[in-house]
Order: structure tokens, then sequence, then C-alpha cells
């Protein structure tokens, strides 16, 4: 049985929406006309611009209320997720201590140019987030935070000569695809060293998806919201998972 749905504002179905964008040009009423007529061959209806004002010389910026006709079949969409593995610090520690035997080592950082490192660091520093302590917390982590601005390459040489079983790469910025370049070339380069196999390689940031990560070749993509304990559930499970066979031959 589908279920479509629409997005809701007054009145269930209404297809109410708001959004926002830039254009190029001075404010003036043509330029509000012009927001709302480029809204309208958007395929909305009902069109208000909300707000209209200079930001910048020769640039405004518009808020704008419409309707959309459009609505999607909730039983036709799947997802994956990475968060598959809920457990408590305490127990995902009680698990590395029974299933693998020593402590996990995990390095992560914030990859090409980027210096946004407030994602990075709730999931690695002690104090975590949203009462969620971070992996420095565990007593069967080592996690290692090498901070922003960390090139792929670096990246690769740090998890080689240090012995990482995890990596996490966060990007926040994403301008002209350079969060695609640079998880690219980070899970190209580990596959040029011969351990990509050896590493659970994380990618990370408020755009990511797990559905992103896969298509990069990633083991997991963690996004939005993510807490501290789900990444360490995450490579803790699966770590334990590739290295049983080692261990049962």
């Amino acid at each position: 049985m589908s279920r479509f749905v629409k997005p809701y504002g007054d009145t269930l179905d209404d297809g109410k929406v708001q959004l926002s964008f830039t254009l190029p040009v001075e404010w003036s009423e043509a330029a509000d006309e012009a927001a709302r007529q480029l809204a309208v061959r958007m395929g909305f209806t009902d069109v208000q611009v909300a707000d209209g004002r200079a930001i910048a010389p020769g640039f405004s910026f518009f808020v704008v209320y419409a309707s959309t006709p459009q609505a999607v079949d909730l039983e036709g969409i799947s997802a994956s997720s990475a968060r598959t593995h809920a457990m408590t610090m305490e127990e995902i520690d009680d698990f590395v201590i029974e299933r693998i035997g020593r402590k996990i080592r995990v390095a992560g950082a914030c990859i090409g140019t980027d210096a946004h490192t407030v994602g990075i660091d709730a999931i690695l520093n002690m104090k975590g987030y949203k009462g969620d302590y971070g992996l420095e917390r565990y007593h069967m982590f080592e996690a290692f935070n090498l901070g922003s601005q960390v090139s792929p390459e670096a990246l690769v040489r740090y998890a080689k000569e240090h012995h990482m079983d995890a990596l996490l790469a966060s990007q926040v910025v994403t301008q002209k695809g350079s969060d695609i370049k640079n998880f690219t070339a980070l899970g190209e380069l580990l596959e040029a060293e011969g351990i990509r196999d050896r590493v659970v390689l994380i990618c990370g940031g408020p755009r990511v998806t797990n559905r992103l990560a896969s298509e990069l070749g990633y083991d997991a993509g963690f996004g939005r919201g993510t807490l501290p304990s789900e990444v360490a559930a995450f490579v803790a499970v699966t770590l334990a998972d590739r290295l049983r066979p080692a261990v049962l031959r």
C-alpha cells in the first residue's frame, strides 16, 4: 500500500513550502517580482515573496512561500543507515574486550583545506556531544584527533605509520564538490598504499549520507546529529567482523 505525502503548512496536503535563495541583482520591487517568477518557473504555485533585501552590492536575498503539487511515496523509499548497533559506552567497551581483545586505534581529521572541526571534535573529544561521551573517554579506544586542514596524503601516512584500525574523515565545506574530491582522494590513496582493507573507513559531515559513503567506497557515512557512541559501535562491530576470519584461522 502506497503512502504519498506532501509538505504540510496550514492544513494536511496543502504542499506549503518555504525556500530561500540569492539573486545577483540590486534589490528593488522588480527584483522581488523576478524572485516570484523564478519560483513559478520552478513549478511552484501560490508564490509569495515574504522577504527580499540587499545583502551586498549587486546581490539580494529572498524568502519565498509557495505550494507544490508534488508528493512522494514513502513506501517506495529505502535508505541505508550506519546507525544500526545501539550500545552504550560501557557496552561498547565490553564488546571490544570480548570480541577484539585489545584497544581500537582511531584517527580523525578534517581533510583538505576544511577548518571546521566541530563535528570531528564532537565525536572524538572526551566531552562528546549531547551528553554522549567522545571516543577519547572510552577505555578500549585510542583516539587521535589530528585537527583541521589535514591533507589526504598526511592522513594516510599517519594511518600507515601508527597502525590505525579506523579513520574518520570529516568535511563541512562542499563548494564545487571539494568534499567529494577529498573523500575520493583519501580512498584511492589507501588503496594505493595497500591498507584500505585494513582500516574501517568512515566519512562524516552535515551533508554526508550513508548512501554517499557507499558510493565513494567507504564503510559508512555519518551526517548531522550523529552521536559518538553510534560511530564507536559501528567501528567496533565492523572491525570485529573483519578480524573474526583471522581468529578462526
